[in-house]
């Protein structure tokens, strides 16, 4: 179950991220809303995943999944740009969070 936790965590993770950029400096209300409670949910899901994981690993791959998450959306909700060295790197991440999946027990 931690490792869905996680999994969710990072989602929200993302949701608030860009809500920020919808939350003009927290000067709208309803993007401010969505944004707290995203980043409530995020860190609740992440403090139930490091009930049982790893420090280390938890914060790393909630943040992987995370900056993956908000690097994807931002390039659909914001026409940020996706060119092959930026999904080069994404891509890195990705390995990266794949890996310590692997090797955690």
């Amino acid at each position: 179950m931690e490792w869905f936790f996680l999994f969710i965590a990072g989602l929200f993770e993302a949701a608030w991220a860009i809500g920020l950029k919808y939350t003009d400096g927290f000067t709208r209300l309803y993007p401010s809303i969505f944004t707290v409670v995203c980043m409530i949910l995020s860190f609740y899901f992440l403090s139930q995943s490091l009930k049982t994981l790893p420090i280390g690993t938890g914060y790393a791959i909630w943040t992987g999944i995370g900056v993956i998450g908000t690097t994807i959306l931002g390039a659909l909700l914001f026409n940020e740009s996706l060119n092959l060295a930026r999904v080069f790197c994404i891509l890195l991440i990705f390995s990266g969070i794949v890996g310590l999946r692997l090797i955690s027990q």
